[in-house]
Parts: C-alpha cells; structure tokens; sequence
C-alpha cells in the first residue's frame, strides 16, 4: 500500500476518529489533500482548529506524534481566509458550513472517497434525502465511496443494502467488491480486536468443535459519556450514561456479537454473547474472551501452551501486523500506541480448565424416540475445556484508526 495517490481524501467530522485519522494520513502520506468537514464554526478563530488539530492528551503534540522530540511544529502555510494549512506537508482544507451530508460540495473539491467518522449516519438503507442526513448524501454531494467509522444500524426487518458491506481489515476485507460497494462500514474498535482473536481458533479447531462463547470488553471512556453526572434526556433509558466516567465503573451494551457475525459468518452458529464495562481511562481496551470447545477422542487435548502456540503462529504468519502475541505482563498503557495491533494477545494470562458436562439425551432436541429406546443409558459425558484468553487494544489510534487508514488505502489503491 505504497502507492502515491493524487486521490482527496474527505474526512467528514473533526471528533477523536476523525482528528486522528488526520494525523494518521498526515504521516502515511498517501494522500496530496486532505478535505475535513466539520460543518460549523469553531471557537473564535480559524487558529483555534489548528490548536485542536496539533495537540493532543492522550497522544500528545501533532509534531513529536510524528518526527519524535526533535521535531519542528508541521502546521504550516495558513490561510485562514480561505480554511487552508499544510500539514507535515499534506495540504488541509477545512468546511465550516453544512452538516448535512447531500450539502457538502465534495464533488467542488474532488474528494472522492470521504470517511464519515461522526457516528451520526450509520443507516445505509436511508436515502440520502433523509432530512436530518443520511450517510448516502455524501454520495449525492460527489463521493465515490464513503467508509463509516462504526457499524452499521438498520433498523429491525431492514436487509442491507447491496452496495453496503462491513469488513475488517485482515479478517474479510476481501468482502469488498469495487463494482458493487459503495458504502462500506470499518465495524467498531472492539469488533476489530474480538474478530481478530476468534478467527485463528476458528481456523484451527473449525467452528463445529467451539460449543458456545462470550467477552466482555473493559473499555475506555468515550467522548459520549459524561465528565460529571447530569439529569438524562428525554425519553432516556440507561441512567448510567449521564453518570460521571471519571468515577465510575460503568456497565453499559456492545454491538460486537451483532457485528462479528457479519464479518465472520460461522458464528452465527455458536451462540454468543458481548458485553461491556466502562472505565475512567483515556484509550487502552481489553478483551476477556471465553470459548467452550469440545475435546474429541484421538486429538490432542486442547491446553494452554497449544491456545499460546496457536496465536504465536498466526501472529507470526500475519505479516500486516494486525495480530501481535506477547509473553509480556502488560498494562493498559504499554498497549497505547502499539502499530496497527487490532489484538495483542496476553499470552501470560491464558487459562485452560477441561471438565466432563453430562448430557440428558432425552432433553435434546430432533434426536427420534425410537433411537432413544434403543440407548440403554441415556445420560453421556462429554469432555468440555473452557479457555479464557485475553486480548488488548488501543481502541483509538494505534488499533481502530491505522486499520481505518489501511481500510481507507486499499478502497483508493481499487479506485484507480
């Protein structure tokens, strides 16, 4: 993904993703002009968009993110008359005037591919005429295609589009027809880790031998959650959203389960269950991952070191860096920043325990009452191991947004 593109690159929204994703394509370079929208005035001056863009608190300045301590500040040549700048060399526009996407002339400044990353227009079904915007207005404003930086929310009953299609990257980005795709979801920072860390057991023990799974994600906060507490909205259903992230642990809903199967079919078959618990810190997310698999007689019993050894190889063979092992005791923040790691495995941490389950065959569905007669014992045992595997992420900018910046390359690389 080398190639020099004279492609623009339009970046609807200027929120965590979509600042990132600035500075991502700021060093990857790829791109000559980067068109941001953030479809408002911000602050007091045309400065205090560049004063957001170059610092950061978790990542820290625009200029060391990219060329280290000894680097010279990379926002230059500003035209605040006309919302231009360079940025490490990469020429920036910034449009402060519609929200909605039909409205935003990316056909006037030649974008033809836009990340929509406000997490505002996920309904791919709707037109684009939808009053309050819908992700196709930026198809009807002159984009090509349009990559969305969350999953995808229809409503239920509604079947996708078929110019619509949620991959991740190294699991089934190949999902991705040019001909046919136009909208395509980049799933969520925790679907990318969770697909990554189920697909080489999948690929080893197929998904006839996983009984059933579940994960729960210990994820950072967001900029959705409250500072402090405040009375909910109207209508509101969860009050813990309008609870204080900074002292909270906070239980609260993932659509991972939901999304995974769109990008791995087979486990649409197993079922699965995701949850989520919020925590008050910046970036740095964890998976627990729980898998149930069924031991078979002549194979070897499924063990720790083979579930380390399983992940070791598959990271070793994924050259793009999007799987990583580790033997390491990590913590959260060792994980900030980490290339392109969609999961890092904490191989440390893996736990296998094996128990025999007794099964009631007369309780278990389409097995004939004839067949039954005949089995003089109806209970039987089976051997279950049940493994517990733990995989970090940066939900932010070294996992979600490089995938999104591969995601994003690989769309122009077609377009050409």
């Amino acid at each position: 993904m080398n190639t020099k593109a004279s492609t623009t690159l339009g970046i609807n929204g200027l929120g965590r993703i979509g600042k990132l994703s600035l500075w991502h394509h700021a060093g990857r370079k790829y791109f000559d002009t980067i068109v941001i929208n953030v479809g408002r005035e911000v602050g007091n001056s045309f400065q205090d968009i560049i004063h957001y863009i170059e610092r950061d608190t978790t990542y820290g300045r625009l200029d060391s993110f990219l060329h280290g301590y000894q680097a010279k500040p990379v926002i230059r040549e500003v035209d605040e008359v006309n919302a231009l700048m360079t940025v490490n060399g990469i020429k920036v526009k910034i449009l402060r005037q519609n929200r909605n996407p039909k409205d935003i002339d990316w056909a006037g400044h030649n974008a033809k591919i836009v990340v929509d990353t406000t997490g505002q227009f996920l309904d791919p079904s709707l037109g684009a005429d939808e009053p309050k915007g819908s992700i196709r207005g930026h198809i009807e404003a002159g984009a090509q295609k349009v990559i969305a930086s969350a999953p995808f929310k229809l409503k239920e009953g509604v079947a996708m589009p078929e110019d619509a299609v949620t991959t991740v990257m190294g699991i089934n980005d190949k999902d991705y027809d040019p001909l046919r795709h136009q909208i395509i979801s980049n799933a969520s920072c925790t679907t990318t880790c969770l697909s990554h860390m189920i697909k080489p057991l999948i690929d080893y023990f197929g998904i006839e031998r996983i009984l059933s799974a579940s994960m729960a994600t210990v994820h950072a906060a967001t900029g959705s959650q409250q500072v402090l507490d405040r009375l909910p909205k109207t209508g509101a259903r969860d009050l813990r959203k309008n609870r204080s992230i900074m002292n909270n642990i906070i239980l609260t809903t993932t659509g991972a389960a939901k999304a995974l199967q769109l990008v791995i079919p087979e486990m649409s078959t197993i079922g699965f269950i995701a949850e989520s618990v919020r925590i008050p810190t910046a970036t740095g997310s964890l998976i627990i991952l729980v898998m149930n698999f069924q031991e078979e007689l002549n194979k070897k019993p499924i063990r720790r070191d083979m579930i380390n050894s399983i992940y070791e190889t598959a990271a070793t063979a994924n050259t793009n860096g999007y799987l990583m092992y580790t033997d390491k005791q990590n913590v959260s923040s060792d994980i900030i920043g980490t290339p392109k790691a969609a999961a890092v495995i904490e191989g440390h941490e893996t736990h296998t325990r094996t128990g025999a389950i007794n099964i009631n065959l007369e309780h278990v569905r389409g097995i004939d009452k004839t067949i039954l007669d005949m089995i003089k014992d109806q209970v039987t045992s089976i051997q279950v191991t049940q493994t517990v595997i733990y995989g970090w992420y940066d939900n932010e900018m070294a996992s979600y947004v490089n995938m999104l910046g591969d995601r994003t390359v690989s769309i122009a690389e077609a377009m050409h």
